[in-house]
């Protein structure tokens, strides 16, 4: 199982050759590909400012056939909670729907697929695989 970022989806959809060779890599090893309902909100939110709604809702819908949706649960939420006090303390500061996406990653001891790891990097213990 790996779990999936915003920003890799979005790489995915736009046909970016690295995404595409990380997808296709994460397929041969059979990984399960899952996404935080967090990181799902994220690109729907981009869908609707995108002046292209229904396309884009179209190819996230799409790419949902191949993955599965880890929802936020309340342990997601204590984790999140606790990541964000732990770079608050050390004064490193990342959007709050990062650390609700790495802590479904990192209750389930997976890795993290992003391109964003300047953010993801900071959390302690969070295993990332970048493209």
């Amino acid at each position: 199982m790996v779990f999936v970022d915003s920003s890799f989806v979005i790489d995915y959809l736009r046909g970016r050759e690295n995404a595409r060779k990380m997808y296709r890599s994460l397929m041969e090893e059979s990984e399960q590909i899952m996404i935080s309902s967090i990181a799902l909100m994220e690109l729907i939110t981009g869908a609707y400012l995108s002046g292209r709604t229904k396309d884009e809702i179209d190819k996230i819908k799409k790419f949902l056939t191949f993955a599965a949706i880890s929802d936020f649960t309340e342990e997601c939420a204590f984790e999140a909670g606790k990541i964000e006090a732990e770079l608050s303390k050390n004064g490193s500061i990342i959007d709050s729907e990062d650390s609700m996406i790495a802590s479904s990653a990192l209750l389930a001891n997976e890795f993290l697929v992003t391109r964003n790891i300047h953010h993801f990097e900071k959390i302690r213990g969070l295993k990332i695989r970048s493209y």
